[in-house]
C-alpha cells in the first residue's frame, strides 16, 4: 500500500511544482488548498489530519507576500503564520506523522551579518525591519520543530529556500513576490505602451530558485536527508543576480524594448542575503539547477498562456 504525503499549501507555487513531478514517486499525494481547510483553526485542522492520517507531511502553507504586503499587514503576517504552524505541527504529532518537512525562507536570517549566511546563523540577530513579523513567525517554526524533536522524538525538520519563482505564482501587483510582480508589470507595460516601472533602485542581490527544482529538493529531503538540523536549499553564490538583471531578463521575454524605469524613492528592502549552499552540495553534489533565464522564460510563457485564470 502506498504511503501518503499530505502537502499543506499544495496548490500554491511550490505545491504546483510538486504536482508536476508527483508521477516520478511512488506515493499517494494529497494537495491541500486553503478552501479545503482553514489551518488557522485548530478544530478543523484536527478533523482534517484525523481523516487523512498521513504518513508524511510537506508543510508549505503560509501567509506570504512581497515587500508591500509585509510592510502593510504586519499583524496578519505574524498571527496567521503562528496559528498555521502551531496547528499543523500539533496535528502532525497527534496523528503520528513519520516525517515533516517544513518550508522556511532566507528572509528570516539576521539583517546585520556576515556573508554568505549558513544554517548555523539563523538566530544570530534580528531580521530586516521590512518583514520582521513574518520572519519571526517563520523562525519560530524552526524552534517548534526542534522542540518536538527533543521532547517527543518527532522527525520534524525545516528547509530554507532562497527566493522562489516559477509557474502558478501569485501575480497580484500589491502582494506578489518580485519576479511574478515584474512579469505582470512588464506584460501591462508591453500591452498598454506605459513604462515598465520597477520599485527601488534595482541594485539588491538575490538568489532565485526555480519552483520545480525546489520541489525535487524537498522530495530528496523527505526521502534521503537524515539529519535533524535545517538545510538551505539554494543555487550557489555565483548565481546571485540583481533585481535589475531580473527585470532585464523579463523585458527580453516580452520583447519590451523601451527603458526600464527604477523608482529609487521606494525602499529596496534588504540589500543582500547571500546563502551558502555548501551543505546541500556536499550531500547532493549531482543536483543540477535550472538557470534563471531558462526559468524566467518558462514562467513568462506560463503566465501568458494562463492569464485568464492565474492569481492576478
Amino acid at each position: 500500500m502506498k504511503k501518503t504525503i499530505l502537502i499543506t499549501g499544495g496548490t500554491g507555487l511550490v505545491g504546483y511544482g510538486l504536482q508536476s513531478i508527483q508521477d516520478q514517486y511512488d506515493y499517494n499525494f494529497i494537495f491541500l488548498s486553503s478552501s479545503d481547510c482553514d489551518l488557522t483553526i485548530l478544530e478543523t485542522t484536527i478533523e482534517l489530519f484525523e481523516y487523512y492520517k498521513p504518513d508524511y507531511v510537506i508543510h508549505l502553507a503560509a501567509c506570504v507576500g512581497g515587500l508591500l504586503k509585509n510592510m502593510k499587514y504586519r499583524v496578519d503576517m505574524y498571527e496567521k503564520n503562528m496559528m498555521i504552524n502551531n496547528n499543523v505541527l500539533h496535528c502532525c504529532h497527534r496523528v503520528g506523522v513519520k516525517k515533516v518537512v517544513s518550508c522556511l525562507s532566507t528572509c528570516i536570517f539576521p539583517d546585520k551579518t556576515t556573508y554568505p549566511i549558513n544554517e548555523t546563523m539563523l538566530h544570530d540577530g534580528p531580521p530586516h525591519d521590512s518583514n520582521y513579523p513574518y520572519a519571526y513567525a517563520k523562525r519560530m517554526l524552526e524552534i517548534q520543530s526542534k522542540a518536538y524533536q527533543e521532547q517527543y522524538g518527532d522527525n520534524f525538520i525545516c528547509v530554507i529556500p532562497t527566493n522562489i519563482y516559477g509557474e502558478n505564482d501569485n501575480y497580484h501587483l500589491e502582494d506578489a513576490h518580485v519576479i511574478p510582480a515584474l512579469i505582470h508589470k512588464c506584460f501591462l507595460a508591453k500591452n498598454t505602451g506605459n513604462p515598465f516601472k520597477v520599485l527601488g533602485t534595482g541594485t539588491p542581490l538575490r538568489q532565485f530558485i526555480y519552483s520545480k527544482d525546489l520541489a525535487k529538493l524537498i522530495m530528496w529531503t523527505l526521502e534521503s536527508y537524515d539529519l535533524k538540523d535545517s538545510i538551505i536549499l539554494s543555487v550557489g553564490e555565483k548565481e546571485e543576480v540583481t533585481i535589475k538583471d531580473v527585470a532585464t531578463y523579463i523585458a527580453r521575454e516580452f520583447n519590451y524594448e523601451h527603458m526600464i524605469e527604477f523608482n529609487d524613492s521606494f525602499p529596496d528592502g534588504q540589500y543582500k542575503k547571500t546563502a551558502d549552499n555548501s551543505k546541500l552540495m556536499s550531500l547532493y553534489p549531482e543536483f543540477k539547477f535550472t538557470h534563471i533565464q531558462e526559468g524566467i522564460q518558462k514562467s513568462v510563457s506560463w503566465f501568458i498562456e494562463n492569464l485568464s485564470n492565474c492569481r492576478a
